[in-house]
């Protein structure tokens, strides 16, 4: 994927594809394993049978969650998030340039997709990416158009709060 001087989600976008590959890597090769194990072609050995075992209970096998991105959901659900993830990056590929707003939950590791997002407005702007700080706002609808600064995401949750779009600025 071209690599640009001021487009740094190009590398965010290279650097999750590593991760998301090695974890569907290991996937692959563990179920392929556990195939041929239930089949009594290779032995069954305990790290086969733990997965085994998380498997049959719908529970993510701890040896895919090694390699990870850090989730809490059940196997099924799990998968189908892997999948809606693997769908988000294949389409910022097949569209060959970076999307109007990026799934901010979706990234395996969100730090770099926030440093990406400070790097490209400091390299446009010509300023220090330490002189930068975040400001959000909530929009009332789903923008089409990447911004001309900054980043457009989706996916933030709440959790213990609530969200006002008229904060009363003295809460007493």
């Amino acid at each position: 994927y071209p690599v640009q001087y001021l487009q740094s989600m190009n590398t965010v976008l290279s650097q999750e594809l590593i991760r998301f590959n090695r974890l569907i890597v290991i996937i692959r090769k563990s179920l392929a394993d556990l195939k041929k194990a239930i089949k009594g072609l290779v032995v069954m050995d305990a790290e086969l049978e733990t997965l085994a075992s998380a498997l049959t209970l719908g529970a993510r096998p701890g040896l895919w969650m090694k390699r990870s991105y850090p989730s809490l959901k059940p196997l099924g659900s799990y998968v189908s998030d892997m999948l809606r993830r693997l769908a988000f990056f294949q389409k910022w590929i097949d569209d060959v340039k970076a999307p109007p707003t990026f799934w901010v939950s979706g990234f395996f590791f969100t730090q770099a997709f926030l440093t990406g997002s400070m790097q490209n407005y400091a390299r446009r702007n010509s300023v220090a990416i330490d002189s930068i700080e975040f400001q959000f706002s909530v929009l009332p609808t789903d923008p089409t158009e990447a911004p001309e600064n900054g980043v457009y995401v989706y996916g933030l949750f709440l959790e213990g709060a609530r969200f006002s779009s008229n904060p009363d600025p003295d809460p007493d």
